[in-house]
């Protein structure tokens, strides 16, 4: 569709559950402004592929022959892209009402906004975390601090508050991510280097560092059901948010934080290891052992093939 103003990209990894649903609220919400669909099939093993190109015969299917990650998909589909503006969406996503002309006017007004990220729901309606402050031993803590505000009631109130202000923020959850083409391109997409986790945290650090702000909007919500390819493949993503964590680390913070996370993951780990032997640990540990002898390796390669046997 090369009139498409918007271009809504899905990567999918065996979503067969939930891929469907996604596309159907799609194609039932979005009017009056110009689309395309988008999705890159990160070589799934489930019959989700198939459901999509039968069912689908809108939406633009690239198939790839490798998972190659969730950042290197969503290359691939900006790629064929045709839209002024890129809206990365997971595949557990539903939209419940037409999304696009706050996304795109919010972007027509503020030239000086790169990126907004939409307020994000439960099933239940309720909140979920839809910002983060910036990656670092401080911002780790403020983001943790709230993610268990969130599961208080206590709280709720106060962050129902907080989360009722358009404001410009550090980082916007990569569940719903609209970005200008422009300046996608000019970042060189995602670092594929992170095969999953903190790819968008880096984007909106990148975003940030050209001056750039990062927008969270309250007047678009969309329910996030959360954590669905994760959830297969569970212990090989807990190795894989910590070796997302540490190249964050080393791309974008001070030596010393990086030595402060490296030292506190290891004695984190090498204790759980001493309580209970679990492989998924031991291979973590591992991995920050290394990086004191190899201190480059760390890249996807290095962690997913040698640590996910």
């Amino acid at each position: 569709m090369s009139t498409a103003v918007v271009s809504i990209i899905l990567v999918n990894y065996n979503g067969s559950d939930v891929v469907v649903n996604c596309l159907r609220s799609l194609l039932q919400f979005l009017h009056t402004i110009p689309y395309e669909i988008v999705v890159v099939d990160n070589a799934s093993t489930d019959d989700s592929a198939t459901l999509i190109s039968e069912n689908f015969p809108t939406v633009q299917l690239l198939k790839q022959r490798e998972n190659q990650g969730f950042g290197a998909g969503n290359n691939v589909g900006a790629k064929h892209a045709q839209g002024e503006f890129l809206f990365f969406l997971n595949t557990d996503t539903l939209l419940t009402n037409n999304v696009l002309p706050p996304l795109v006017m919010l972007m027509k007004e503020h030239p000086e906004v790169g990126i907004i990220g939409t307020k994000l729901l439960n099933t239940d309606g309720s909140l979920q975390s839809s910002i983060a402050s910036e990656i670092s031993i401080a911002g780790e803590y403020q983001t943790l601090k709230q993610l268990k505000q969130f599961n208080n009631p206590q709280y709720r109130e106060m962050i129902e508050q907080r989360f009722a202000q358009v404001q410009i923020v550090d980082i916007v959850i990569g569940a719903a991510f609209f970005i200008r083409k422009s300046l996608f391109e000019a970042l060189n997409g995602f670092d594929e280097a992170f095969f999953m986790y903190f790819e968008e945290s880096d984007l909106c650090q990148r975003a940030r560092d050209r001056g750039w702000q990062i927008l969270y909007t309250p007047e678009v919500s969309i329910i996030h059901l959360g954590g669905y390819s994760v959830d297969k493949v569970s212990d090989r993503m807990r190795l894989e948010y910590r070796r997302s964590q540490l190249y964050y680390y080393r791309k974008h913070r001070s030596v010393w934080e990086q030595a402060v996370l490296r030292c506190y993951l290891l004695v984190k780990f090498a204790l759980a290891t001493l309580r209970s032997f679990n492989p998924t640990n031991f291979k973590i540990l591992r991995l920050l052992l290394d990086l004191y002898r190899y201190p480059m390796q760390l890249n996807r390669t290095h962690a997913v093939k040698n640590y996910s046997k």
